[in-house]
């Protein structure tokens, strides 16, 4: 019996042992099944996605910015633009020592000339274990960085970067032309974070540098480092992806010219264009107040541009020659005598009596140019004499405004010139329908006579006249005025694109009517109101000028001047020069004076000093008779 318990015992054990092979094999199998699935999982199916994040994990890429392309006149030779080397100071507050913070920080805002305050709000609590660089201060000079490189085993965590910032060579005027740049803004980045622009990129604000903002910002590199999961560096050999310069630009504008202009017109709040009817090149753009672009690479650029913008009487900020409009005056008798004759609505060479007023309704209009009359006048005359009862009789009895509003647009009046600026004004042809419409009143006969001398409701730039000449020259055509001339490779400095003139406005008005308002114009010159100032030996011009009344100044006017020449060259070697000085100036009709000295510092090659002198104008009074 005993022995039979026994070998009963040790079967009944080897089942069971049997049986917890049986199970662990199972375990095995299984643990190995859910291993396999979860590798699976992880390498093929979910692969793509680790290999991402694994990059993520191990890399550290920095942007390394790319400089923005020069700016250039028309003669391409010395730059008006450029970059100049500048730092960026950032802090790794990772790399900081535990306990430390309070002692780097306070340092480092004695190297930088700023307050410790000012670092804890770029570099709060939460983020003070991170091992991110922050900027603390960009645009800092060599000397301050040479200063934290000798002293940087007491800075840990701090570092530099290249970061190149604008030097503009050439301020004064140019400033409206060019304009400037900065940090880009949250609206800013909103509209253009789909074309590679970051919450770093440097952008234009105005001018060139914002209109041509896509071709001067160039591509930025990258430079690629190994980190650990906490972002400090393993590896100290990065890979760098360098960065591509942006393009050059030549403009049409010559930098003499400019310069002329811009002394030309002095302190005088005011705009003088410079434009080649030709193709459309501006050769000068001249607004005064102006500003210095260079300022808001300084850190006292907030303060300087609420300066700017609190001056509302001035408005430095103000591009007068395409975003301040301003009522034509008798400049706009270029474009009655044109329609004139177009529909011949009134014989050029009949003439209507100026008694120095004229009675309408229940007023006295008066010729304020000649109070006593100009007596009998045919067009050339009217126009030479400005008498502002002639074209009165015209624009009322035998245009109307229809007419009138007809030929101003087709002058360009009332709508933008196209010019490559990010902003600019239209300008303003008032109808009888749009006076309905503002005002629920009747067009009346006065309306129409104000209208007939560039006064009332019409407004237009110093750019629209300009055009308005440049039609004259062309014969029925205005091109497209444009600021810029070429683009250029920065490294080869090959042409990569040249901007073709383009056709804004043309005109079927015949060539014959073209010829006599030039004639006209001539007269103008040589026997009109501005011959005395416009007198010049060296070239011929043809011009018309004009007083605005401006009712917010007593007895001051708005000065207009504008012309073109030489009067008897092709058109191809023709200028147009306008000219605007503003009402709040003293009152010295100099808009035709300023004229005829940028025109002879041109064509005699003279500076503005040597054509005063040649034109004899050296020791003109500030205030001059008021004329027209």
């Amino acid at each position: 019996m005993g022995l039979r318990r026994r070998i009963s015992s040790i079967k009944n054990s080897s089942l069971d042992k049997n049986a917890h092979v049986y199970i662990l094999g199972i375990f095995i199998v299984f643990s190995f099944l859910i291993y396999f699935y979860r590798l699976f999982t992880l390498q093929v199916i979910l692969g793509n996605e680790y290999r991402s994040k694994s990059k993520t994990i191990s890399s550290q890429v920095s942007t390394i910015p790319a400089q923005r392309g020069e700016i250039f006149d028309r003669n391409a030779t010395l730059p008006m633009v450029v970059n100049t080397d500048s730092f960026a100071v950032e802090l790794t507050p990772g790399e900081i020592p535990s306990g430390y913070y309070d002692t780097v920080a306070n340092k480092l805002a004695g190297y930088l000339g700023i307050s410790k305050l000012d670092i804890d709000r770029k570099v709060p609590k939460n983020v003070r274990r991170s091992y991110s660089s922050i900027q603390i201060r960009s645009n800092v000079p060599f000397a301050v960085i040479s200063n934290i490189a000798e002293n940087i085993t007491d800075l840990p965590g701090v570092s530099w970067v290249s970061k190149p910032i604008r030097n503009y060579h050439e301020t004064g005027s140019l400033s409206h032309v060019i304009g400037y740049v900065g940090d880009i803004t949250r609206e800013e980045m909103n509209v253009m974070y789909n074309k590679g622009y970051t919450h770093k990129s440097i952008v234009g604000k105005t001018g060139i540098e914002k209109q041509y903002d896509s071709l001067l910002q160039g591509v930025p590199g990258r430079e690629s480092r190994t980190v650990d999961v906490r972002g400090r560096i393993i590896s100290d050999t990065p890979i760098i992806d360098p960065p591509k310069m942006g393009k050059n630009l030549v403009l049409t504008i010559d930098t003499n010219i400019q310069t002329l202009a811009e002394k030309t017109l002095g302190s005088r709040v005011g705009a003088i264009v410079v434009l080649k009817p030709s193709n459309g090149e501006v050769l000068a753009m001249v607004s005064y107040p102006y500003f210095d672009p260079n300022m808001f690479n300084t850190d006292e650029a907030g303060e300087y541009y609420q300066t700017l913008i609190e001056d509302n009487k001035k408005q430095p900020l103000v591009n007068r020659c395409v975003n301040a409009v301003y009522p034509p005056a008798s400049t706009f008798k270029i474009v009655m005598s044109t329609a004139m004759l177009a529909e011949n609505s009134f014989p050029s060479n009949k003439k209507i009596e100026c008694k120095g007023e004229i009675n309408y309704g229940n007023r006295i209009f008066h010729c304020h140019v000649h109070k006593p009359g100009h007596g009998w006048l045919d067009l050339k005359n009217g126009l030479a004499q400005s008498c502002d009862v002639y074209y009165w009789i015209i624009g009322r009895d035998n245009l109307g405004i229809s007419k009138i509003a007809s030929y101003a647009r087709d002058f360009g009046f009332g709508q933008p010139t196209g010019i490559d600026l990010p902003s600019q004004l239209s300008g303003f042809v008032p109808t009888a329908e749009w006076k309905e419409r503002r005002f629920h009143e009747k067009w009346l006969g006065g309306d129409t006579m104000s209208a007939s001398i560039g006064q009332g409701y019409t407004l237009a730039t110093p750019l629209h006249v300009a055009d308005m000449m440049a039609m004259v020259c062309n014969e029925g055509v205005i091109y497209k005025p444009h600021l810029l001339k070429e683009v250029r490779d920065p490294v080869t400095n090959e042409v990569i694109d040249e901007i073709k003139p383009e056709v804004l406005v043309k005109s079927d008005i015949p060539k014959e009517v073209w010829k006599e308002v030039q004639e006209d114009l001539r007269y103008t010159i040589t026997d009109g109101t501005p011959q005395y100032p416009m007198h010049n030996k060296i070239v011929k011009s043809a011009g018309k000028t004009g007083t605005a009344e401006v009712a917010q100044y007593k007895k001051s006017w708005h000065s207009w001047m504008v012309a073109y020449a030489p009067y008897d060259a092709p058109v191809e070697d023709q200028v147009v020069v306008a000219t605007l000085v503003e009402a709040c100036n003293p009152w010295e009709w100099w808009a035709p004076y300023a004229t005829n000295i940028v025109i002879q510092g041109i064509f005699a090659k003279q500076s503005y000093e040597e054509a005063m002198e040649a034109l004899g104008f050296k020791y003109l009074m500030k205030n001059g008779n008021r004329q027209e």
